[in-house]
């Protein structure tokens, strides 16, 4: 027997010898390789969670355009981003979650889709995507990386100039329509927005461009008037059937993100804010119920912005906003029929009159949060939102009426009501700072990369909340 072991044993360290002990290495709950269109999903899912997120560690914008007020901790209502950290928490979503992984889908996309037409399309469709997040950071911070941002070999990456990246983007969004080729293969399901409909896409893009020509209209009035003009001609959304919107769904983890922040956490941290609520009642708003629950008296009331407000005492956000199905919306056809009312109040050649392009966004926001037509048109009627009579230049008229479509969209509200000045917002009380106009850059990037962050905070005029950018210019 003795003899049987002492033959078995070289035998087995053989056996031991020859095992490849890098499999140790796996990670069987991860796989080795990511398809480009698992990459694709999941930006896209994170650009559209941290763009409706209610989560005061990353984006506070319902609070500082007062659609919300705290309850208990008031610090951000009072403009206060630096105790979390704001700036760098929004920058690395953004940079790192976002644009990382589109661009690793980009580049995978090189690897695994063979067919040359469906790679043109799933590329431009990406690079709409990228333009779409980089035109929320430069509104977001100014000057910022972009020409190098995304080389990983480069450690401290220079900042461009805001207006020049903007002019970059829409000549992205340019090449971007050219290469869309209707009929062609693209992502197909990977895309949640729009199952990869070429058709939805380039109407899509073509409004984005809009989007980004009225931002810097008065940064840039030719280049402004070039392009909104170009893409009303290519094709804009025409109905509520264009929106783009993410389907969030029932189970996690693709659920509503205020849902998670709100329900699912258990958190009673909000109520609605009285900036809102009391517009909306002066006007007799068809929304208020869509947008908020009743408060105890039967009414609609709101906090004061920067005031503790106690939950039981104000108005919330409806229901259907904090359901976990509640749909992601990133662009819309009331936001588009809203820049081509303040583009022919420009003098640009879009079609119609801002009165009507007016009256039809009021309309579809109130048809799209589920109001009635009949409701539209008694709204439409009276003095007080009636175009023709309303208070006020069209940057007044159209300024207070989009910053109410925008209710549940507070970076979108914050990025227009900075531009056209309207509504007026007063700072909040005990406020922290002057109304913020942007946000600081990220305390990483004074410790990482200084010189070029000192240089861009000195181009756009300083590294202050009170600092205006490029496209805020009055």
């Amino acid at each position: 027997m003795k003899k049987i072991i002492v033959l078995l044993v070289p035998i087995l360290f053989a056996m031991g010898c020859t095992k490849d002990l890098s499999t140790l290495n796996n990670d069987p709950k991860k796989p080795l390789s990511v398809t480009s269109a698992s990459l694709f999903t999941q930006a896209q899912h994170n650009l559209v969670d941290i763009l409706t997120s209610a989560n005061v560690n990353r984006n506070i914008f319902r609070l500082i355009e007062q659609q919300w007020q705290e309850t208990t901790y008031i610090d951000e209502s009072q403009y206060d981003i630096t105790t979390r950290p704001i700036p760098d928490n929004l920058w690395n979503i953004f940079y790192r979650d976002v644009l990382n992984n589109f661009e690793a889908s980009r580049t995978t996309m090189a690897v695994d889709v063979t067919d040359a037409a469906q790679r043109q399309n799933e590329i431009a469709i990406l690079d709409i995507m990228e333009v779409y997040t980089w035109h929320y950071i430069v509104t977001t911070y100014g000057n910022v990386p972009y020409s190098n941002a995304l080389n990983i070999d480069n450690t401290f990456p220079k900042y461009d100039d805001a207006l020049t990246i903007y002019t970059d983007l829409l000549k992205r969004l340019d090449a971007d329509i050219t290469a869309l080729t209707i009929g062609k293969g693209s992502l197909g399901n990977a895309d949640a927005i729009y199952a990869g409909d070429v058709t939805q896409w380039k109407k899509f893009a073509n409004s984005l461009k809009l989007k980004l020509a009225i931002t810097v209209s008065d940064a840039s009035p030719a280049l402004a008037k070039t392009a909104a003009e170009s893409a009303v001609a290519s094709g804009v959304f025409i109905a509520n059937t264009d929106n783009a919107k993410f389907p969030y769904v029932s189970a996690t983890p693709n659920t509503n993100p205020v849902w998670v922040d709100l329900i699912q956490s258990g958190r009673l941290d909000f109520v609605a804010a009285s900036t809102i609520i009391d517009k909306m009642n002066a006007l007799t708003d068809p929304r208020l119920p869509l947008y908020f629950t009743k408060d105890p008296t039967g009414g609609y009331s709101g906090g004061t912005p920067g005031v503790s407000s106690a939950y039981p005492n104000f108005s919330h956000t409806a229901i259907t906003t904090t359901a976990p199905a509640f749909p992601g919306n990133i662009l819309d056809y009331s936001e588009v029929q809203f820049l081509l009312a303040e583009a022919s109040a420009r003098g640009y050649n879009v079609g119609s009159t801002a009165a009507v392009y007016y009256s039809n966004a009021i309309t579809a926001s109130i048809l799209d949060w589920g109001g009635t037509a009949a409701s539209a048109a008694t709204y439409l009627a009276q003095p007080n939102v009636a175009y023709v009579t309303a208070s006020g230049d069209y940057k007044e008229k159209i300024g207070t009426q989009k910053w109410i479509a925008f209710y549940n969209r507070g970076i979108d509200a914050w990025v227009d009501q900075r531009r056209l000045d309207f509504p007026v917002l007063e700072p909040a009380e005990d406020a922290q700072s002057g109304f913020p106009v942007r946000l600081t850059y990220p305390v990483k990037e004074q410790n990482v990369n200084n010189t070029n962050r000192l240089a861009a905070a000195a181009a756009i005029g300083g590294d202050a909340v009170e600092t205006k950018l490029f496209f805020d210019k009055f």
